[in-house]
């Protein structure tokens, strides 16, 4: 069994810095343990995905700045074989461009993507995070940070029973 976390980013504009929610579900020995919800301050009011993701600059405007956040989500991080995400590359690359802006160091552990991860497995297509969610069975309010890191975490405890590995 694999300790790991799922994590999802919500952002506010096309500025991959703009993230504006932060859902990360903790998963030791097959079962999500923890979920962890976070509402971020970007650095600009600007919010063009409102319509995606429901959340406006008044909503988080009071909020945690993502360093903020961060320096207290890092030590939750410690120990984990890999971070999981659904179409990781946008995750990982909102990650880093967050840290980069807030001078912090990225974690560095791998991603898993759950994209490949369900296209591998049960040959899912589409495999937008709703498909794969309905295909398996996982409650899901999409683009809810918290919801979608905990169906990424699912995806990748289903794969694990039916034999997955992370390649290393």
């Amino acid at each position: 069994m694999y300790n790991f976390a799922a994590i999802d980013f919500e952002i506010a504009n096309y500025r991959y810095d703009s993230a504006c929610a932060l859902g990360v579900a903790f998963v030791r020995n097959g079962s999500v343990v923890d979920l962890k919800r976070y509402l971020i301050r970007p650095p600009t009011s600007e919010f063009w995905f409102t319509g995606i993701h429901g959340l406006t600059w008044e909503d988080v405007k009071d909020s945690p700045t993502f360093a903020e956040v961060w320096r207290t989500l890092v030590p939750s991080l410690t120990g984990l074989d890999f971070l999981a995400a659904h179409w990781s590359s946008f995750d990982r690359s909102v990650l880093k461009a967050c840290c980069e802006s807030h001078g912090l160091r990225p974690p560095e552990q791998p991603f898993v993507c759950t994209v490949q991860v369900a296209r591998s497995i049960w040959n899912i297509r589409p495999t937008r995070l709703p498909d794969v969610c309905r295909h398996l069975d996982i409650p899901l309010t999409h683009h809810e940070a918290g919801s979608d890191a905990t169906a990424c975490a699912h995806i990748v405890i289903a794969a694990t029973q039916r034999g997955w590995r992370p390649s290393q």
